[in-house]
């Protein structure tokens, strides 16, 4: 594997990383503040579905990341 190779791969494992945990900080914090701000139970759905499809998103790029490594070796 060449060495660009293995850092772009490298740098889409931190990006996913960081989605990831930023998804899941910014999901809490929007738990925590919805009710504290008397938001309607629709956007605790709304928090949800955008986490959800943060999650996904990762969940596709990891799958990348895999068969990029696996093609590899």
């Amino acid at each position: 594997m060449s060495e660009d190779r293995q850092r772009a791969i490298a740098r889409k494992g931190q990006t996913v990383g960081l989605v990831i945990a930023g998804t899941m900080v910014l999901w809490i914090l929007a738990n925590l503040a919805g009710p504290a701000l008397g938001l309607p139970g629709r956007y605790a759905l709304l928090f949800d579905f955008a986490a959800l499809a943060a999650m996904i998103w990762a969940m596709v790029n990891i799958y990348q990341i895999w068969q990029a490594r696996q093609e590899d070796k």
